[in-house]
């Protein structure tokens, strides 16, 4: 990946790891409960960089994202021009960074990276695209957290490769126009929904990612094992993989718990039995549930009475952030159908009561009256 010349402008980052800050989630009591979060850890990011793949042929999964980009990206080779503005949303930790590198990768380009919430002004915006070589892929994570001011000026240049930029206050303020070198810009969001459509709408490519089958989190595991050096059998990996909630990120996390677990307690040799009791030891049960998700699904089952309830009132029932509870903790709960999502709020289904090992609500009730 090449990196930008000189010192980079307000909102950049150069690093790798362009996902939500201190993404763990908070356990009940004020524990930290990390295993199965889908957000990257600042000490992650140098071991994600070093799994990661580099080019589309090694990516597993997400097979119809996949076969799309293909034909973005050779067409736009074979025309000598960027191709079009990509949107890729879905939960967290299904790869979509990993992707933006891949494209800039594809296309023999160098690839900055940024964040919406480090974009705090439409100039800070203005100083990046101002900098950026013909033909440069610039990501942008967390693409719905735009400041407003620079999200319109995004607009403009993404459609017209050209900015205006703003001299002076009052009505003797003064718009300059600025052109600036085309380039492709890849975005991402875990809330597609809260994208306003003038923007949505300037993305020729608009790719949602589903999380991944347990056979594609195998072949994932298996490669990450090989490049950790890590003694994996079969049954090891399948044991992993149903407990990986369906993403990349936390099948390599795990894998790495599990690893350390296998050195000091079974001769370095990861098996289903050793994973079972290495994930067992970190409060993973067999569907992938953390405490956390078990706490929400108790909260909703037993205190709320099986629901519907409002997700703020969750919130403070766990002493939580919505933002993580929505983000982190139910898409896999919906995936799985552990959750329902109402107009009226959250209920739990039948489903989530029998892994708890609750009776449903009434049930009782029934039988004494019987």
């Amino acid at each position: 990946m090449s990196e930008p010349k000189g010192a980079a402008p307000p909102g950049l980052r150069s690093d790798e790891g362009a996902t939500r800050e201190g993404g763990a989630s908070r356990a009940p009591g004020g524990e930290r409960e990390n295993t199965v979060s889908a957000l990257a850890e600042a000490d992650e990011r140098a071991i994600e960089s070093a799994l990661r793949p580099k080019r589309l042929t090694e990516f597993t999964g997400q097979a119809r994202v996949r076969e799309q980009l293909s034909l973005i990206l050779q067409s736009a080779l074979r025309r000598g021009r960027p191709p079009d503005h990509l949107l890729l949303s879905g939960p967290p930790g299904l790869g979509k960074t990993t992707i933006a590198m891949i494209v800039a990768a594809e296309l023999g380009a160098p690839l900055r990276i940024t964040s919406g919430p480090a974009i705090e002004r439409s100039g800070d915006l203005a100083a990046i695209l101002s900098t950026l070589s013909e033909g440069e892929v610039i990501f942008i994570d967390e693409i719905h957290r735009l400041a407003r001011p620079a999200e319109e000026m995004l607009y403009l240049a993404m459609e017209d490769f050209r900015v205006d930029v703003v001299i002076g206050k009052g009505p003797g303020a003064t718009a300059i126009p600025l052109e600036i070198a085309p380039f492709t810009l890849v975005g991402a969001t875990t809330r597609a929904g809260l994208l306003p459509a003038p923007l949505r709408d300037r993305f020729g490519f608009t790719a949602h990612l589903d999380f991944y089958a347990p056979e594609e989190l195998e072949h994932i595991i298996r490669r990450s094992a090989g490049l950790l050096g890590v003694t994996l059998t079969a049954e090891g990996a399948t044991e992993l993989s149903t407990r990986s909630r369906g993403t990349p990120r936390i099948a390599n996390r795990l894998l790495r718990r599990v690893r350390d677990f296998a050195e000091v307690r079974a001769g370095g040799v990861i098996t289903a039995e050793v994973a079972d009791e290495a994930l067992r030891r970190e409060g993973v049960d067999q569907r992938g549930l953390d405490r956390l998700d078990r706490a929400y699904l108790d909260t909703i089952a037993n205190q709320y009475g099986g629901g519907p309830v409002g997700i703020n009132a969750i919130a403070a029932t766990l002493t939580e952030d919505v933002e993580t509870l929505e983000d982190v903790v139910e898409p896999y709960l919906l995936k799985i159908g552990f959750v329902q999502r109402t107009a009226q709020g959250r209920k739990t289904t039948p489903a989530a009561l029998a892994h708890l090992g609750l009776r449903p609500r009434g049930e009782g009730m029934q039988q004494r009256l019987l």
